[in-house]
């Protein structure tokens, strides 16, 4: 039913890092479109970072050179290595899937349940 399945988020002070990791050993389109989103209560679900077929990167401009995406094809996993980490960064964060080799506006149809990062002063 959900074949993708976050782990690594926790509790950092500011300054910090967290790698975030994806299983998505059982998602079949792993090697496509993949993004890393997050979400605070009461907000709209952001866009954290996404890659495609290629490895190809985008970012929000939030996250931008302190965030990186990857894909480790031999785990199976799209990690979400994070630097520098700010209060303002506190969310859920989730991984996503979709049947698309690059990654457009199109919403996503395979969600995982998430995984809570907290940044604290």
């Amino acid at each position: 039913q959900v074949p993708l399945v976050e782990s690594g988020g926790g509790s950092v002070q500011a300054g910090g890092s967290l790698r975030l990791s994806c299983d998505a050993s059982r998602f079949i389109y792993r090697n496509l479109c993949m993004a890393w989103f997050r979400q605070i209560p009461g907000k709209e679900r952001e866009l954290v970072a996404n890659i495609d077929i290629g490895d190809r990167t985008t970012y929000s401009d939030s996250v931008k050179g302190r965030f990186t995406i990857s894909r480790d094809k031999s785990k199976a996993t799209v990690d979400l290595q994070m630097n520098d980490l700010l209060t303002e960064d506190t969310a859920r964060y989730y991984c996503a899937g979709i049947n698309m080799k690059f990654c457009t506006g199109r919403p996503f149809p395979y969600w995982g349940q998430g995984t809570q990062v907290t940044v604290s002063s």
